[in-house]
């Protein structure tokens, strides 16, 4: 049997102001939380360009092998379009394939990571979808670790790259390279001064990171991500002729209208008007925080349930907190307990004591 304590707070629509885009689909995200802030035809397939090389890079990355040399191949010879120029025999690490990826949005330098982290490029793009499917990338096929969509391309919603951006900016090393307004590097037949093809970096102050994409028939695709305030956004545009400016003005709406706030802190808690628990103390272990707008905190529903056992010991679950963001839940935390004096007498041996002294 549970025990329910409900408290409810009088619900206040949040007043923001108006925000419109030129893309065909957008989306603004909190990173944290994967909260949306704002929508426009999030999920609506289209062929994404070269934007696609955010899950590339996070293969590569996450195959803890970027400091392993990687020996160029012949499977570049069939790169075409934007590249790094790199060519068959030359030596680099694994990690300046990425920043060359992820800067310059080298095609070469997607199919020489591709052929070294997969072993055959077809069986690295099985690997991508593998990973669209367990972030729930839903709506996504990659058929290539490019995005060239001439023959056969690929394919996502502004959602699912919102989805994968922020996953991968919980990736220290992603974070650090998608950030990079300059690499250099000297190989056995070259020297490379790459500059980042994402201008935000250097016109918009709070960009943390992002990646480009053009092809004719995905026309202008861009991913950034900002930070300001402990507040981290994500915004992804899909055929979008005013991008540069666009993301801006979102990154400026979700800044200027939401804050993370801390709303549940780790340690003791108190529970009005519960008495089952009285003579103990309960906590969580974690603190939570999430994006809210001006006046949602008056939206905030806490939900205590808890479960009525009288064979304690310290340290046991004993329920769940839930937070709720209007009917939304927005997070769950167990809740444990204390026990404070281990010589206080339990219910049922005040009621045997009870009885003694009948006598």
């Amino acid at each position: 049997m549970k025990k329910i304590l409900l408290f409810l707070s009088l619900l206040i629509p949040i007043g923001v102001g108006a925000i419109d885009t030129s893309a065909r689909s957008a989306i603004l995200m909190d990173i944290d939380s994967n909260r949306i802030l704002y929508e426009e035809n999030i999920n609506e397939v289209r062929s994404v360009a070269s934007i696609s090389k955010i899950m590339t890079a996070l293969l590569a990355i996450e195959s803890s092998k970027l400091d392993e040399v990687v020996v160029v191949g012949e499977e570049i010879e069939k790169s075409y379009g934007s590249g790094i120029y790199i060519k068959v025999g030359e030596k680099l690490t694994l990690r300046d394939l990425v920043y060359g990826l992820m800067l310059r949005s080298g095609n070469d330098a997607a199919l020489a990571i591709a052929k070294y982290v997969g072993g055959t490029v077809e069986e690295f793009v099985k690997m991508m979808n593998e990973k669209a499917s367990a972030i729930g990338m839903k709506n996504t096929t990659f058929n290539n670790p490019s995005g060239l969509d001439q023959e056969k391309g690929n394919y996502s919603t502004a959602y699912d790259m919102a989805l994968l951006t922020s996953y991968a900016m919980k990736n220290e090393e992603y974070k650090k390279i998608t950030g990079t307004k300059k690499y250099t590097l000297t190989t056995n037949m070259n020297t490379y001064s790459w500059i980042n093809k994402n201008k935000l970096l250097s016109i918009y102050k709070y960009t943390t990171g992002g990646k480009t994409g053009f092809t004719e028939i995905a026309k202008r695709t861009l991913v950034s991500t900002a930070s300001k305030d402990n507040t981290n956004l994500v915004v992804v545009t899909l055929n979008d002729g005013n991008d540069w400016q666009d993301h801006q003005n979102l990154f400026e709406y979700g800044f200027s209208n939401y804050s993370n706030l801390k709303i549940l802190e780790k340690g003791n808690i108190t529970i009005y008007n519960d008495d089952y628990y009285e003579d103990y103390e309960l906590y969580v272990k974690n603190d939570f925080s999430y994006l809210l707008g001006a006046n949602e905190k008056d939206n905030l529903i806490f939900k205590y349930e808890l479960e009525k056992n009288r064979n304690i010991n310290n340290g046991d679950k004993i329920g769940v907190l839930k937070i709720y963001l209007g009917d939304k839940k927005i997070h769950e935390e167990e809740i444990f307990v204390k026990i404070v004096n281990n010589n206080k007498k339990s219910f049922f041996q005040k009621i045997k004591d009870w009885f003694v002294n009948l006598w």
